[in-house]
Formats: structure tokens, C-alpha cells, sequence
């Protein structure tokens, strides 16, 4: 698993082109992966969401559009550059100022238990140092009952793979390296897809951690999966 100090750096390096080298590198389909992780949220219809790996807030501000003012969202992130780029992007639109940002780890979270409903995370999961760890510390902060939605990348149908891996190997470290300046930064993004876990082997991580009636949902010949759960009450 990653070195946390090592994938701090390397958002903080490419925040500022990191929405632009999204909407190019996925074709655009970023947009439809979050929309189908917001509507599975609304459905649930939370009092209090935490979107974790936050970035630069396009989840936390999708989720503030589509649900009750009354909702309380809550995004956090551990690299203050990316959380600097959802500030920008809060002030520019009054319409998302009720959202909280805050710096916070995955793994050691600031926030009580039982605190939220819902909790989200958007292509982050893969970059935490301890899964197991993040996963038990999602729970600890949901109250009983609550819901996870995991939105990341997976292992791709088995005839697609072959492209797929061409693309992640020879063409994406490319591109993003025109785009942000940092080629090597995509190198390791690369990686770390191409080493996940498929959906069967994340949900039982899931169903290890605690969670329970985990369900997977491909999208995109499977390169990206939307995993739910919901947080059982403690043993």
C-alpha cells in the first residue's frame, strides 16, 4: 500500500490542474461516475454526509446541489492544497457555501464517533496506507445503520483488460504529464489501478471491516465501481 507522506506530496503537486487532467483522462465519464454515486446517497436521504478524500470538492459540491439544504455535509482531506482548490471553487458559487472543509486523515479522523449517516469516497481508497484502518475509522464516525459508498477504480472486463492496460501504461502517464507538468505523479496513479483489488476482493475488505449487505455496481466495462455497505452496530 502507498506511503502516506509520498501521495500527500503528489496531490499537493498537481492540485492545480487536477480537475482538468479528470475530465481528460476518463473522457469526460468522471462526471457520470459521481452522478451515479450522489443519486445512491440522495436515495438514503442523510441528515449528515462526510466526504472523504474530498480533493478539490466536486463530490461535496454534487451532494450539496442534489440534497435538502437541511443536509449537513462535511468534506475533509489530508492535503491542504487540494482542500485550497474546493475553497476557490466554494467562493466563486454562494451556492455551496454551506459545506464544511476540513483538514482531516482517513486514518485517524477528527470527528466523534456515530457523527454521519453517509459517507463517501470518490477514488481515494486505493491511496490510503491502511486500508483495513481507514475502513474501521469510516465506521467508527458512522452511527449505526449508516452508509458507505465507495466510488473507485476496479479491474476492467476481462476482454477490455488488454487496452486498458496499454492506456493506463503508455498513454495516460503521457497526457497528464502534458497537462499537469508531472508525469511521475501518473505513473504511481497508474499503478495503483492497475494493483487494486477487483469488487469481489474490495467487498469482502468491506465485509471484513465490519460493514454489512455490501453490494458492487461496474460501470464503464468495469474499470470503475461503485461499492455500498452499511455500517453494523459494534460487536
Amino acid at each position: 500500500m502507498p506511503d502516506s507522506a509520498s501521495v500527500n506530496s503528489l496531490f499537493g503537486r498537481i492540485a492545480g490542474r487536477y480537475d482538468l487532467a479528470n475530465r481528460l483522462l476518463s473522457g469526460g465519464r468522471d462526471v457520470a461516475w459521481r452522478r451515479a454515486l450522489v443519486a445512491a446517497v440522495r436515495r438514503g436521504d442523510p441528515r449528515d454526509v462526510l466526504d472523504l478524500a474530498t480533493g478539490s470538492g466536486d463530490v461535496a459540491f454534487a451532494l450539496r446541489r442534489s440534497l435538502p439544504a437541511a443536509a449537513s455535509i462535511t468534506g475533509a482531506d489530508f492535503c491542504a492544497p487540494m482542500l485550497e482548490a474546493a475553497g476557490k471553487k466554494q467562493a466563486a458559487d454562494p451556492a455551496l457555501a454551506n459545506i464544511r472543509f476540513q483538514l482531516g486523515d482517513a486514518l485517524d479522523l477528527p470527528f466523534p464517533a456515530a457523527s454521519f449517516d453517509a459517507a463517501t469516497m470518490a477514488f481515494g481508497l486505493r491511496n490510503l496506507a491502511d486500508r483495513p484502518r481507514g475502513l474501521a475509522e469510516i465506521r467508527r464516525v458512522l452511527r449505526p445503520g449508516g452508509r458507505l459508498f465507495v466510488l473507485e477504480f476496479s479491474q476492467p472486463q476481462r476482454w477490455f483488460r488488454p487496452a486498458y492496460l496499454f492506456y493506463l501504461r503508455h498513454v495516460l502517464p503521457g497526457i497528464a504529464g502534458l497537462v499537469t507538468g508531472d508525469r511521475p505523479a501518473y505513473v504511481y496513479l497508474n499503478e495503483s489501478i492497475e494493483t487494486f483489488p477487483d469488487r469481489a476482493a474490495l467487498a469482502a475488505e468491506i465485509r471484513a471491516a465490519g460493514f454489512s449487505a455490501v453490494t458492487a455496481r461496474p460501470f464503464t466495462f468495469g474499470i470503475v465501481a461503485l461499492h455500498e455497505a452499511r455500517s453494523d452496530p459494534a460487536a
